[in-house]
């Protein structure tokens, strides 16, 4: 049977410029901080006020809720048949990334065109939006963040969706840590998914720089893949690792595939107006038949 494919979900990017963006999530408007919005000017300022609440970064990793009074304390939207609960955090961030909505969509369809089912490694992976676009595919996932609350968070987003019984294995653990491990014990995937951050702690407080540290887990993520590789997909929202460095880190650590069909460019949210907000880039390939 064919799987339901992901309808628009109920997210609107309304506004954006001078360093901020206003969202809609269901019902619920808010203001939020935006780095890619700087050098860019609001186009309809008379709606900034439908704002609920206003996220205020005070140091380079947290910040504050300003007027947040009418905050729900957590709700849900919809993907399609996906359903995520969000709710406001210290970091500004809600559980869910909208840039990544594209992404899902092919997720899904790879997933859904391959024949066995694709074993597929989600690394970073947050609070699953990408584990259960490929499970609503068909796929079978390792969903592997170093937060356990934050896995707590992907597996009720599961049940949200009516994914519950779906192949999705929750693992709470350092990125690094769980694909060496997986190579000793000689496990393969067909694909891998990852969105480094910048820079991070894992379980036990180990630390993580993208710029020392993807290259060596991309190397050791080319020994946990099939000699066919059927899907790779690579996005950062960190600077210096654009299209063309995300595409070339492909393709120099996964030397089997075709450097040819790696798609990449970059992840945008497009506004009322049709402008687009700039919100990292992607590297992505599919081999699948």
């Amino acid at each position: 049977m064919t799987a339901p494919q992901l309808a628009p979900f109920q997210y609107s990017l309304l506004d954006f410029g001078s360093g901020r963006k206003l969202e809609q999530f269901g019902s619920v408007i808010l203001d939020r901080y935006s780095p890619s919005a700087e050098g860019f000017i609001a186009s309809n300022p008379k709606i900034w006020p439908q704002a609920i609440a206003k996220y205020v970064r005070k140091s380079e990793t947290e910040g504050v809720w300003h007027d947040g009074s009418r905050l729900p304390e957590n709700w849900q939207i919809a993907a399609g048949q996906l359903k995520f609960r969000l709710k406001t955090t210290k970091f500004g961030h809600l559980g869910l990334f909208p840039e990544q909505f594209e992404n899902w969509q092919w997720l899904q369809r790879t997933c859904q065109q391959s024949s066995p089912p694709l074993k597929l490694l989600n690394l970073f992976a947050y609070t699953g939006g990408s584990s259960l676009a490929c499970a609503l595919g068909g796929g079978e996932v390792a969903h592997v963040d170093a937060a356990a609350n934050v896995v707590k968070w992907a597996r009720h987003n599961a049940e949200l969706s009516q994914l519950t019984d779906a192949p999705i294995r929750w693992i709470a653990e350092d990125a690094r840590k769980f694909v060496k491990r997986e190579n000793k014990r000689g496990n393969k995937y067909d694909g891998v998914i990852l969105d480094p951050p910048t820079y991070g702690h894992g379980s036990k407080g180990e630390v993580w720089r993208i710029g020392k540290h993807l290259p060596l887990l991309l190397g050791h993520l080319n020994q946990l893949l099939s000699d066919d590789p059927k899907l790779i997909l690579l996005t950062c929202h960190s600077p210096g690792f654009e299209a063309d460095t995300l595409r070339a880190l492909i393709g120099e650590y996964f030397p089997s595939i075709r450097r040819q069909a790696i798609e990449a460019g970059p992840l945008t949210i497009t506004d009322k107006k049709g402008r687009q907000l700039p919100s990292g880039y992607f590297a992505r390939y599919e081999s699948v038949t």
